[in-house]
């Protein structure tokens, strides 16, 4: 194993990100267009239209998760641990008071619902880090918390260090949640 993936504090490179954000689309893009066009409409919606319908992407999640496992069946154990290492810092730098104001939740609620932020991909991510509004009311998305640690373990017995030395759990982002 390669030592330097255990240096307390790693973060993740500009490559990681983006082959975890292109892993994600690509997984969306191979379910055809309507999630996609789901996703879009998600995204440009007017936060405020309490008639949207909010909760059609979610019958696409399962298939979502399924087509991302299928992407990724020929990685390795470096490969994974760099990828649950970009979704840890994802979550955790969404772990805010006010994307819980909106998402509401409990801690593992709220967990959740950061996972459905990132499970929809690059784009609604980072609307709803610069605008918490876009995000939604009691989605959530459990499975994408831990895909890539529970890949890693299922595929190499051993849970991924990732040596980042951050929580994904609610409140762990301490600048999050400073009023």
């Amino acid at each position: 194993m390669d030592e330097t993936l255990n240096k307390p504090g790693r973060v993740p490179t500009a490559a990681d990100e983006d082959r975890f954000w292109s892993l994600i689309e690509t997984a969306w893009q191979r379910l055809g267009p309507e999630p996609l066009a789901l996703r879009r409409a998600l995204l440009e919606r007017d936060p405020a239209d309490e008639d949207f319908e909010l909760y059609a992407i979610d019958g696409w999640l399962e298939a979502f998760l399924r087509e991302l496992t299928a992407l990724t069946t020929d990685l390795n154990s470096a490969d994974l641990t760099a990828l649950d290492r970009v979704l840890e810092r994802k979550l955790h730098d969404i772990d805010r008071a006010d994307i819980h104001e909106v998402t509401d939740g409990s801690d593992d609620g709220f967990l959740y619902a950061r996972g459905f932020i990132v499970a929809l991909g690059r784009d609604f991510y980072e609307a709803v880090r610069h605008d918490p509004a876009v995000a939604v009311l009691d989605a959530d998305c459990e499975e994408m918390c831990y895909f890539f640690a529970h890949l890693h373990e299922a595929r190499f017995n051993a849970w991924p260090e990732t040596g980042s030395a951050i929580s994904r759990e609610t409140g762990n982002n301490l600048a999050g949640w400073t009023p």
